[in-house]
């Protein structure tokens, strides 16, 4: 187990500014959580459950000395999403996961903030690997964890029965 940080990272992109999450980042959480574009994440959930989750997840920083990081675009400072290190108890190993808001689909930013979030792991803790946990219907994090270098290991341990775990090679990354 990492200790806590006393200093938050912040990560910088060409397009991106990856920073400390903030209270204001959990109303865009709690809107993609109550659509139907969660299914394949954790689920459509409630405001209360949503807060529940995403405290825990925030919480990691402190905990654990990782944890997910609110993406903002560099030129506008608009809000594009969340990347970063999740491993709620029970998790077989640390995860790389994205979210991003729907006027940034498409747009390549988690793949590139998925990548500044790698370099940081294998950098600042020493890391040599990261997974992705996805729900075999997820077509499209599928192709994202393939396109960012990950491979999928049919004997990866997920969360569910079934789930395709992708494995990124840290040492590889340039």
């Amino acid at each position: 187990m990492n200790a806590p940080l006393s200093q938050f990272p912040v990560l910088e992109t060409d397009r991106l500014i990856l920073r400390q999450p903030k209270l204001a980042d959990f109303e865009h959480w709690a809107a993609f959580f109550a659509s139907p574009r969660s299914e394949f994440e954790r689920g459509m959930m409630d405001r209360a459950d949503a807060w529940r989750v995403w405290a825990s997840d925030v919480a990691n920083w402190q905990l654990r000395g990782y944890g997910p990081f609110g993406v903002d675009d560099r030129e506008t400072g608009a809000y594009l999403g969340e990347v970063g290190i999740y491993e709620p108890d029970g998790y077989p190993e640390p995860e790389l996961g994205w979210f991003v808001v729907p006027e940034a689909e498409g747009r390549g930013i988690a793949a590139e903030a998925a990548q500044a979030v790698m370099v940081w792991a294998r950098d600042s803790l020493g890391w040599d690997r990261l997974i992705n946990i996805i729900d075999p219907r997820n077509d499209r994090s599928i192709a994202l964890g393939k396109r960012i270098g990950g491979v999928i290991d049919p004997d990866g341990v997920g969360e569910d029965p079934g789930d395709v775990v992708i494995v990124h090679d840290l040492g590889a990354l340039a």
